[in-house]
């Protein structure tokens, strides 16, 4: 059962083929209706903190016996009872129970560096308040407005830098919306004007844009430029993936119409559709995606299906601000499906996938080796 689906049934927001889905998962057996109860229970709760004695024993006896493989539906499954206080794992080795007793690397918050534009850095953190011509900082999100008529005068640029295990959302002065994830970079204008193109570059990183509709604005189309692609929106939500150490650059519409220009050929993208471009050869591909799994960083959870232990390890090591090493290159390829908390620590999301694909780890300061 995709999880999904369960937290739509809890809210009543299931369409009549999902409902017909639904209920023939839950009447398969005892077990399934017992999952969905606890779920729906833990959702009306507070979060609570994991006794990790505890914990281990409600692993223990949820355990039942080896099978060929991890499936997604119950990897999901475990990240939601992790959250209420509770997990359990199906593996297709032993499991084993040693703990390492480390410090904790806690996991990324809201954090960043705003460069203004007479170059001076500004330090942004939760907590911290500041103020600036047309833009505000209440710690946790910056605020543009536009002033008065641009026309005439030059336009100005900020950049906004987010570091490893950091996040920040940000409101430009059009009144578009950007969420940018840990290790990201973007330049933009600090205000915008109605009937001109609206530009901003992601330098590197990765972003989620919900964009102010061209209506609002004479029409101004709004462009968002990055290595080796440049994607023309009308108004609509879309997440570019453009980290500097990876292959491709990735861009995820989830709904509304964007054209990508890769410099040789423009296509369109649909909603649930995603481009890729080869940053070596500047190949541009288009599939249909589940785009719940490319934007969940946003929603505060990882949604890892079919990645390898590889590409998660990319993943945690920007958002805990940490490095990994592998001592066994073989075991890079290992896959894993399942979906956990972003606010869990890293111990715990190492054990997790300790239990889930039997890997062992140790930590040295902010060096986890994987063995």
């Amino acid at each position: 059962m995709d999880y999904k689906l369960i937290h739509k049934k809890i809210y009543n927001k299931l369409t009549p083929e999902e409902e017909v889905i639904f209920n023939n998962w839950y009447n398969e057996s005892k077990s399934h209706r017992d999952y969905y109860e606890r779920v729906k229970a833990g959702y009306n709760k507070e979060p609570i903190s994991v006794d990790t004695s505890k914990g281990w024993k409600q692993i223990e006896k949820q355990i039942y016996k080896p099978v060929r493989k991890l499936y997604w539906r119950i990897a999901a499954a475990v990240s939601v009872i992790l959250i209420i206080g509770f997990a359990f794992f199906t593996n297709n080795h032993s499991v084993h129970q040693t703990l390492y007793a480390t410090t904790d690397i806690e996991p990324g918050t809201s954090k960043a560096i705003l460069t203004l534009e007479d170059g001076t850095d500004i330090k942004l953190k939760k907590g911290h308040l500041f103020k600036r011509e047309n833009l505000i900082c209440d710690g946790e999100k910056i605020t543009y407005q536009n002033k008065d008529s641009l026309k005439g005068k030059q336009i100005k640029y900020n950049y906004l830098t987010i570091p490893r295990g950091g996040q920040y959302f940000i409101v430009l002065a059009d009144g578009t919306k950007v969420w940018l994830n840990s290790d990201s970079k973007i330049k933009y204008p600090t205000e915008f004007i109605d009937g001109n193109t609206r530009m901003v570059e992601l330098l590197y990183g990765e972003a989620y844009f919900d964009v102010s509709p061209s209506t609002s604005h004479r029409g101004s189309k709004f462009i968002v430029r990055t290595q080796m692609q440049k994607v023309e929106v009308v108004g609509t939500e879309f997440n570019i993936k453009a980290y500097s150490n990876e292959q491709y650059i990735y861009t995820t519409l989830i709904e509304g119409k964007i054209f990508i220009d890769n410099g040789t050929v423009k296509k369109i993208l649909e909603p649930n559709q995603q481009s890729k471009i080869n940053v070596k050869n500047n190949d541009l591909e288009i599939a249909s995606i589940d785009v719940y799994d490319v934007i969940s960083w946003k929603k505060g959870v990882f949604s890892f299906k079919e990645k390898t232990l590889y590409e998660i390890t990319m993943v945690l090591s920007r958002w805990y601000d940490v490095n990994f090493v592998f001592e066994n290159q073989e075991i890079k390829n290992i896959k894993f499906n399942g979906v956990l908390d972003k606010k869990q620590s890293i111990t715990t999301i190492l054990s997790i996938l300790k239990m889930s694909i039997n890997i062992d780890y140790e930590i040295q300061n902010r060096t986890i080796i994987i063995k």
